[in-house]
């Protein structure tokens, strides 16, 4: 999804409470500037969220203990995000950039105060040299067929009880591919073979980037991993589908996109 960030002029600001986003209680509009100083922040607190562009685009971490201004309320981010349409991959984005600004104030390596950089969306540290740019986790997405069926499963820490394509972090020194492989062996005890992309997202719990395969069932039998996983099946023609990701997600899409003939969707 493309970012758009001309909002004719007007400031659009994200403040994050954790992984809570302060919204209008009666029409999902972003708090302005008053709302803003009424919790104390002002221009020295909010950071663009596209630097050097002209545009006016805000976001701000703020303690756990802030309350709501009169009128707004601080929603699951996660939850929000399908009913903010365009918005929500801008806030997504804002996210990110915020909890870069509050991980990152001072630097990792000698512990000085950071400074931000004039030229780049960078911290740099100006004792030892270090330089810190927003995270960015890549993790694998992986949607298993075997014929006309395909293998969706309920993660165990997942936020909701939507069953889903695999999923996990790419670890240091791997592929995609060979996280892939990995994952699906740890969590189903498959194996799979005819990788094929999908696509990616960038996907704001924490700092990800999502990118999605398909991929065909080789061989194995169907061994969840009970502490990752807390169900997995295959589902095919005919069947009733459980509840499945928001469209608005690489993982709604993906599974939307190989659905089996006649299957039920339980979106």
């Amino acid at each position: 999804m493309l970012l758009h960030i001309d909002q004719q002029g007007d400031n659009v600001n994200f403040i994050f409470r954790g992984d809570e986003l302060l919204l209008s209680e009666s029409n999902l509009s972003f708090p302005d500037a008053a709302v803003c100083a009424d919790i104390g922040l002002d221009a020295q607190t909010l950071q663009p969220v596209f630097p050097f562009t002209g545009s006016d685009h805000y976001a701000s971490h703020v303690a756990r203990n802030t309350e709501a201004p009169v009128g707004y309320a601080f929603q699951k981010l996660r939850a929000v995000l399908a009913e903010l349409g365009e918005d929500g991959a801008l806030a997504s984005r804002a996210f990110q950039v915020s909890e870069w600004v509050r991980t990152h104030r001072y630097c990792g390596v000698c512990a000085t105060p950071m400074r931000k950089s004039d030229t780049e969306l960078c911290f740099h540290c100006p004792s030892c040299g270090f330089s810190a740019y927003p995270r960015i986790s890549p993790a694998m997405m992986v949607l298993i067929k075997r014929g006309d069926h395909i293998l969706l499963a309920r993660h165990s820490n997942y936020a909701t009880a939507r069953y889903t394509a695999l999923a996990g972090f790419v670890e240091a020194g791997e592929s995609i591919e060979e996280a892939i492989h990995r994952e699906v062996l740890e969590e189903v005890g498959l194996q799979v073979q005819d990788l094929r992309y999908f696509g990616s997202q960038s996907w704001p719990f924490p700092h990800s980037l999502m990118i999605a395969y398909t991929a065909e069932y080789a061989g194995g039998e169907l061994r969840i991993q009970e502490d990752e996983i807390a169900d997995a099946g295959w589902f095919g023609p005919g069947d009733v589908l459980p509840e499945i990701p928001m469209v608005e997600s690489i993982a709604g899409r993906l599974v939307r996109a190989n659905l089996p003939s006649s299957a039920a969707k339980g979106a």
